[in-house]
């Protein structure tokens, strides 16, 4: 099976596992315990999280670790809201965001707040004079997710970061999709918080980051939670964030390179592509992670291609894996301007470290190939 969905998740690295492996059988102790045992596992803990702010250019005290993106979204936005519910009920999120994100303002609405969803362009981008005019004197937060994981765009958060910090306004971002392929820095972007997820850099599943800015003021969402400092409730799992933290090292160091690998890649579909009919490629042409390629077939239903192409020994999907089983068409899609019918001709593709000029080749092949045939047995 050649893989193409990287998106949804990546195997562990090899030094992300010898990590996890060496960690597990040195530091098994619980980090809370006051023996020697759990002090080596808190110092490894410590370390970690010294070293991943780095990454970040933030301070080792704003950074919890959690079971995922999915957990730090939703830990971030309600443990910020709450804390400052007193200065306003009104929060703006995107048309676009992660389930995890939706969901949690779902919630919040029930709770009597009033959320403000912003719609985006042709391109999935939102527009910035949108945002200005959806603000209120009772606007408190405001979530805008780095890269959408379908289509790949990237929307603007320096800009963003500078109008919501001009209007003391609270500012997450969901970066599960882009930490480690594109830099970030909490202070040049302006964010009071962010979300990340292990499994996407080839760390272990279960595992993910939720940075908040010290300066930024919560509220615990389980009163009396004595883990990470009150953040969340659970025994701190020190083997899975060493290794997450050792994914997250190689993914920075290696981030110019691995991107260049990526594009290279991208514009080998594109330029094949460009050349067929009834082929169209989604997403913004320029601000875009290269490593997701969100594409439609004329005619054929992303799920059809998507099963034909696992007959043939190829991985790829119909969007994101946290909305599988729906069988509404992809929201992303229906966002930006698609018909139904045309959403739901949507497959998105997606490249790893280890994807080939070859499997991009084989791939293509095979996809041609499908809606040759499709064409052939209509006409």
């Amino acid at each position: 099976m050649i893989y193409f969905d990287y998106a949804a998740s990546t195997p562990m690295s090899a030094s992300s596992l010898r990590v996890f492996t060496e960690a597990s059988t040195r530091f098994y102790g619980n980090a809370s315990s006051l023996h020697d045992v759990g002090s080596d596992a808190e110092m490894l803990l410590e370390e970690c999280r010294k070293q991943f702010a780095g990454y970040l250019n933030g301070d080792p005290n704003g950074v919890y670790f959690t079971s995922g993106g999915s957990e730090s979204n939703y830990l971030a936005i309600m443990s910020l809201v709450r804390a400052h519910s007193h200065k306003g009920k009104h929060l703006i999120t995107t048309v676009t965001e992660h389930p995890s994100v939706t969901n949690t303002f779902q919630l919040l609405e029930e709770e009597g707040f009033t959320v403000t969803k912003l719609s985006v362009d042709s391109t999935g981008r939102i527009r910035l004079q949108d945002l200005i005019q959806a603000v209120t004197e009772d606007t408190i937060l405001v979530s805008i997710g780095h890269a959408n994981s379908e289509i790949g765009t990237l929307q603007p958060l320096q800009e963003i970061g500078e109008i919501l910090n001009d209007r003391g306004i609270l500012f997450h971002s969901d970066c599960v999709q882009t930490f480690g392929k594109v830099p970030i820095d909490v202070h040049s972007l302006g964010l009071d918080s962010l979300s990340i997820s292990s499994h996407k850099i080839y760390g272990p599943k279960g595992v993910g980051a939720c940075y908040v800015s010290p300066q930024t003021h919560w509220q615990a969402t389980i009163p009396g939670t004595s883990h990470e400092k009150g953040f969340r409730s659970g025994t701190v799992n020190v083997p899975g964030i060493a290794a997450f933290v050792t994914a997250a090292g190689d993914m920075v160091d290696h981030m110019k390179e691995n991107e260049m690998h990526f594009r290279k890649l991208r514009d080998r579909v594109l330029t094949r592509l460009e050349s067929q009919d009834g082929f169209y490629i989604e997403g913004h042409p320029i601000s875009v992670l290269p490593s997701i390629i969100g594409l439609r077939v004329k005619g054929l239903e992303g799920q059809y291609i998507m099963l034909e192409l696992n007959r043939r020994g190829f991985a790829v999907s119909t969007g994101s894996a946290c909305s599988v089983g729906q069988q509404s068409p992809s929201k992303t899609m229906i966002a930006i301007g698609r018909t139904p019918d045309e959403a739901r001709e949507f497959i998105r593709i997606s490249l790893g470290m280890s994807t080939s000029a070859n499997d991009i080749d084989a791939l293509l092949d095979e996809l041609i190939h499908i809606a040759a045939r499709n064409r052939a047995a209509k006409a």
